[in-house]
């Protein structure tokens, strides 16, 4: 009876184990990204997928990303190292460009050439930038005016080449042959009112990103209504011939995920790709099904955004899209990985990670009242649902003035810290969630090595932010008090990031030796 028992469960096991790996097979789920990757735009070169996406004022710009499964991400290159030296994007003067910079690009892949497009307010330009190799460069750039205003680069089949732009009223131009401007009196309206068929406009139509699928044209854009319910919205228009005329359809309104376009696997399954505002911690892509029903393409499950996809799982944004980083190089390896991104074009001659091995440098050459104005602040991408970065800092060579440390980077931005006042070294945490800096606590230090680190939670947008300090590594000791951030428009218009900083209020020439910095998924707070 015991034999035929566990025989009996033995098959059952056996026959019901297929089925117990296939149910139990991990699947991509969204956001696909928790961090702030927005305006995306997406091509696929045989079984390779890249993305660019828009940083703004952060150099270098435009990064460019590569995955093989949709899901999984790695930054493998920057379209430009510095968008233009002007006095906005240098930090000088007292200009800056926060909230501006480059925005929503297009990315392409023609005849053996990749392209990448943006356009910026601070110059009044638009750009294309072309490489043969995407990954190593090197990039070609060209620039003409005037600023299309998310613009889309476009191949048709016949060869000729557009862009195609606007908000709530969409133009197209032809490009010239070289893509080094346009075409004399080619500009015309492409929809009168492409918000249309939302409703009324709160936000007109624009990110636009144009496909051909099957001869006809399907024209992609963001817009927000007026009204009850209101969120953004995915609006789709579908046409014959690229002039037109077209009609168009609400392609999806759900959460406020818009903004995107098509790409398809090589096995013929569709997707739309798309973002969604989450709070400070920025703009954050997503992934819907797509289905081809008479002509037009239906976005998401029953209309809605599903939570799971039939891809692979999501693996840590660790270490390919953020990373921590010792600072330490070896021969051939470049100074910083791409991961890292300056606040505004750097000053080169104002930091290192030769002149000291191990240790990132930055140094003093002005005079700074305000955190925001300070050039050479080193940043990372914050992320979800919850991450943290800590740094050890070397403070031994700061001067009277100078302040230096660890931040949580927006326009209510959160410091931990040390500062210099005469001969005294003090541990300090200020915050601007008042719109003016506030020091919220200061304490005495006696030593010269300090660590730092800062907890951000953005669990269902909660949106907090805390700070701390420990002498020895070990025991960490909470300063100042927690920082509700902020997403903030039209000033920064970027999700939170995590900056090594150092400037100087009296006496420029000294500097701030950072030992690493350690990123992490976890966090203290439960």
């Amino acid at each position: 009876m015991t034999t035929k028992f566990f025989l009996s469960f033995w098959i059952f096991a056996t026959l019901a184990l297929p089925y117990s790996l296939t149910a139990q097979t991990p699947k991509a789920h969204n956001p696909i990204i928790f961090a702030d990757v927005p305006d995306m735009s997406m091509i696929r070169v045989d079984n390779t997928y890249y993305m660019s996406s828009t940083t703004m004022h952060m150099s270098p710009g435009v990064p460019i990303m590569k995955s093989k499964d949709l899901v999984n991400w790695e930054i493998v290159s920057y379209a430009y190292d510095t968008l233009a030296n002007v006095d906005a994007l240098d930090l000088v003067n007292g200009k800056s460009a926060y909230g501006k910079g480059s925005w929503a690009s297009t990315i392409r892949y023609h005849r053996g050439l990749f392209y990448v497009t943006t356009f910026a307010q601070t110059t009044g330009k638009t750009y294309i930038f072309t490489t043969k190799d995407i990954e190593k460069g090197p990039w070609k750039t060209v620039s003409f005016a005037p600023a299309y205003h998310d613009c889309n680069l476009f191949f048709d089949d016949d060869g000729r080449k557009y862009l195609i732009y606007g908000n709530g009223k969409l133009f197209i131009v032809e490009l010239n042959a070289d893509l080094t401007g346009i075409k004399p009196e080619t500009k015309h309206v492409l929809i009168e009112n492409a918000t249309a068929p939302s409703g009324k406009a709160g936000l007109g139509a624009e990110g636009s990103q144009l496909f051909k699928v099957n001869g006809k044209y399907y024209l992609f854009n963001i817009t927000w209504p007026q009204g009850p319910g209101s969120m953004r919205t995915v609006v789709i228009h579908r046409a014959d011939k690229i002039d037109g005329p077209y009609e168009g359809r609400v392609g999806l309104k759900d959460m406020g995920v818009a903004q995107g376009g098509l790409i398809d696997t090589p096995d013929g399954t569709w997707y739309s790709y798309l973002f969604r505002d989450y709070g400070s911690v920025g703009r954050i892509p997503y992934l819907v099904p797509v289905k081809w029903e008479d002509g037009w393409p239906v976005l998401g499950v029953n209309g809605k955004v599903p939570e799971t996809l039939d891809l692979p799982a999501n693996k840590s944004l660790i270490p390919l899209i953020v990373n921590s980083d010792e600072f330490a190089r070896k021969k051939g390896q470049p100074a910083l990985p791409l991961v890292w991104q300056w606040n505004h074009n750097p000053d080169n001659k104002l930091w290192s990670v030769t002149e000291r091995p191990g240790y990132l440098r930055l140094k003093t050459a002005r005079i700074d009242t305000l955190f925001l104005k300070a050039r050479n602040t080193l940043t990372q991408r914050t992320f979800g649902p919850v991450s943290s970065g800590a740094t050890l800092l070397d403070v031994s060579k700061l001067r009277d003035g100078d302040f230096a440390g660890l931040c949580a980077l927006e326009r209510k931005f959160g410091l931990v810290g040390v500062k210099v006042v005469g001969n005294s070294k003090y541990v300090y945490m200020a915050s601007n969630k008042t719109d003016k800096p506030t020091e919220l606590q200061c304490i005495p230090l006696f030593q010269n090595k300090i660590y730092l680190k800062i907890e951000c939670d953005f669990r269902n947008k909660t949106d907090m932010a805390n700070f701390f300090y420990s002498l020895d590594g070990k025991k960490w000791n909470i300063i100042g008090g927690p920082l509700k951030m902020e997403y903030t428009l039209p000033e920064h218009f970027m999700g939170y990031r995590f900056g090594l900083y150092n400037y100087s209020s009296k006496n420029p020439g000294g500097y701030a030796d950072f030992d690493y910095f350690r990123i992490s998924d976890k966090i203290s707070a439960k």
